[in-house]
């Protein structure tokens, strides 16, 4: 998305600060080129251990199940992906895979896939693979599929091959705006032909066999840069380079390994112990004080596009009550969250007052003004409340027809402080109206998403640079990553007339029109965004933040450790 702008890296200059050091100092200044170190100063050889913070539940992120942050980032080492997302926040074609992908026409996309590109079974990659992605992801062509969201993949009418399926023509029944999110690192292929050995991925039901296959199981595929030599469920993922690989970097070091550790008050101590040389955590004000405490590690913060909120599950019949919403989320002090969590330790973050856009995006607009919600105004949220004829408001909530509300549950990401402090204090500003709220832990978010396991959820988006393909995913009333289940025709209509676009100022209005609406009716309240944290050993090379849903491991077959000397 050409329109976003890149803010500062994190607070200070770039001589080395509290938000970026050591390696990572220049990031402010070059932040797609920091920590890089020239081939000739590399080791060859050698093993880079980076933890991720929760276990790979389902392999396929294409899922809504298995569309977790960890699980992406996993599938960089091992997917092929057209356009991936660099640190600048902008969207890049991924030249190891592509010749070009150019939009010939408002509804004709041409892309070339390399000649050599292969699986590592030898199998080309190439239309097979585009076809199976889109049908797996368009409701029409997959209804049982349950993918994370289609993305503008139900306005695709045809993608066929020609030049021996390495060139593949894809056409639209309307134009969309962000067609460069096709086949992207937020939607990477799966090959087509290993899927056809789990159903007939002609028909319905043999794709929705497949797509549900490949969640269940762990890759013995490869189209990227390194291949997985062993999976240990909730301990760690073992990948080695890939003969195979066909891009032009190949990978310097012979064994890749993503370690799970949950409980996050581990991680600096793994780190310290150089059991791990590369961390991506949760940010907190513990973690990144111990990190700056360990001596040859340098660390980097970003604020970019990935944004904490409270989510209501609205197949609870209680919270089908627009008031009740209204007044929950006026009740909550969103400032006073910041300061007592991320505040602590970055002095930048701000309330965030858009579901659909972030600061640095040009369309962002602050549609929360003028209202008290997220404000922690409780007499006004006590007068809504009231308004609305709740009785026993501040003392034991009681709905107009009578009947006593009950207690909720909010829940989070278990060995996340930041998320624990958070829901507790959500749980303090409720019980001030006289509502009830258990903050209990989940290890696995995806399930608990997607089987409606809570009241009230915290959890963070990571976007891609795609906006109006983002805003179909989250908040269409049938998609499969709209997890608390909001319906509004109203608002389906203006998202989707934003990504059929071909005027992006007017999208952009129409999709700051419908995120009024949703931000009026108490769905989702955006909290702020979300600053990430990289720190890394000093002798890791080419490793460096990247606040998208890319991560850092959007070069993962530039990593490596730097000479001696």
């Amino acid at each position: 998305m050409g329109a976003l702008l890149l803010s500062a890296c994190g607070v200070g200059g770039g001589g080395g600060d509290a938000t970026a050091s050591g390696n990572f100092a220049d990031c402010p200044e070059n932040i797609n080129t920091c920590n890089e170190v020239p081939a000739d100063q590399l080791q060859d050889g050698g093993t880079i251990t980076f933890a991720i913070e929760k276990n790979i539940a389902n392999w396929n992120v294409n899922s809504a199940e298995g569309n977790v942050f960890e699980t992406g980032m996993a599938t960089k080492a091992f997917l092929p992906y057209a356009f991936n997302s660099t640190p600048e926040l902008k969207s890049e074609l991924n030249t190891d895979l592509m010749i070009s992908a150019e939009q010939t026409d408002p509804t004709t996309v041409v892309y070339k896939v390399k000649p050599e590109a292969t699986w590592d079974d030898g199998t080309p990659i190439g239309v097979a693979d585009f076809v199976y992605a889109w049908k797996t992801q368009d409701p029409r062509e997959c209804p049982d599929c349950a993918s994370a969201g289609n993305g503008g993949y139900d306005q695709i009418a045809d993608v066929v091959g020609s030049d021996g399926g390495k060139t593949i023509t894809l056409t639209l029944e309307k134009p969309y705006t962000d067609w460069q999110s096709f086949f992207g690192s937020n939607a990477p292929l799966y090959p087509a032909h290993i899927a056809a050995q789990q159903g007939d991925i002609n028909t319905p039901a043999g794709l929705a066999s497949s797509f549900e296959w490949l969640g269940a199981n762990a890759p013995t595929y490869s189209g990227g840069p390194f291949t997985i030599q062993n999976w240990e469920n909730n301990q760690a993922l073992t990948l080695v380079p890939n003969e195979r690989w066909y891009g032009e970097t190949q990978p310097r070091v012979d064994t890749l390994i993503l370690r799970v550790i949950t409980d996050a008050t581990q991680e600096p101590i793994a780190l310290q112990n150089d059991e791990v040389q590369v961390l991506y955590p949760q940010p907190q004000v513990d973690i990144v004080n111990q990190i700056q405490q360990i001596p040859g590690v340098s660390q980097v913060q970003q604020l970019g596009l990935t944004w904490e909120h409270f989510d209501f599950n609205l197949r609870n019949p209680v919270l089908q009550d627009t008031a009740l919403r209204q007044a929950m989320f006026t009740a909550v002090n969103r400032q006073d969250i910041i300061d007592k969590t991320v505040g602590q330790f970055n002095p930048e973050v701000a309330p965030l007052n858009s579901l659909m856009f972030l600061p640095q995006q040009e369309e962002y607009t602050d549609n929360l003004a003028g209202t008290d919600i997220g404000s922690g105004n409780v007499e006004r949220a006590r007068e809504i409340l009231t308004e609305a004829g709740y009785t026993g408001v501040g003392e034991d909530l009681v709905a107009p027809d009578g009947t006593a509300v009950p207690d909720m549950r909010i829940r989070y990401t278990v060995g996340n402080a930041i998320r624990q402090s958070q829901s507790e204090l959500f749980a303090q500003y409720m019980q001030q109206l006289g509502i009830g709220i258990t903050v209990d832990p989940t290890d696995d978010l995806g399930t608990t998403l997607s089987a409606g396991e809570y009241d009230i959820m915290v959890f963070a988006w990571v976007q891609s640079p795609f906006p109006y393909g983002g805003a179909q995913q989250l908040w269409l009333s049938e998609s499969g990553s709209n997890f608390g289940q909001y319906k509004n025709p109203k608002t389906d209509e203006l998202i989707n007339a934003a990504a059929t676009s071909t005027d992006k100022a007017a999208a952009g209005q129409q999709l700051n029109e419908a995120d009024k609406i949703i931000l009026g009716d108490a769905y989702v309240l955006p909290i702020y965004q979300k600053p990430t944290l990289l720190a890394t050993r000093d002798n890791i090379a080419n490793v460096r933040g990247n606040a998208t849903l890319d991560g850092p491991m959007y070069n993962v077959a530039e990593w490596a450790l730097r000479g001696e000397g």
